[in-house]
């Protein structure tokens, strides 16, 4: 049985980011690239330009390589622990970078949750 996965981390967590801004009634302009969203968040709590580059800059690549090792172990791992753990069997999966009560990875057909633990920020 071929699976079809669904999962693009960081686009989550820049989604995210967007509602953030636009809750506190400051909404990113549309046309704003990845680099510019992340900056403008980390810009928020960074002492400089700089800084929040570097802490925008690690983040992605932090989401990436959670990303990348999901999808390096999904059938010997992950596929498995989904099966038994909620007894989903079927063949699609869509995983999504949530923030609720600290960062998790949900695969929303199954309900599978991932705790990422606290904010490295």
């Amino acid at each position: 049985m071929s699976m079809e996965i669904e999962m693009d981390l960081y686009k989550d967590w820049l989604n995210t980011v967007r509602e953030i801004f636009r809750g506190s009634d400051i909404p990113l302009p549309e046309h704003w690239d990845d680099a510019q969203i992340g900056k403008a968040y980390y810009m928020q709590t960074s002492s400089s330009e700089q800084m929040a580059e570097e802490r925008r800059d690690a983040n992605e690549a932090r989401i990436r390589h959670l990303q990348q090792t999901l999808l390096e172990n999904m059938e010997q791992i992950v596929l498995p622990d989904i099966r038994s753990r909620t007894g989903y069997s079927g063949n699609r999966l869509r995983f999504r970078w949530v923030y609720a009560q600290g960062e998790h990875i949900v695969e929303e057909y199954s309900q599978y949750r991932i705790p990422l633990g606290p904010s490295p920020d």
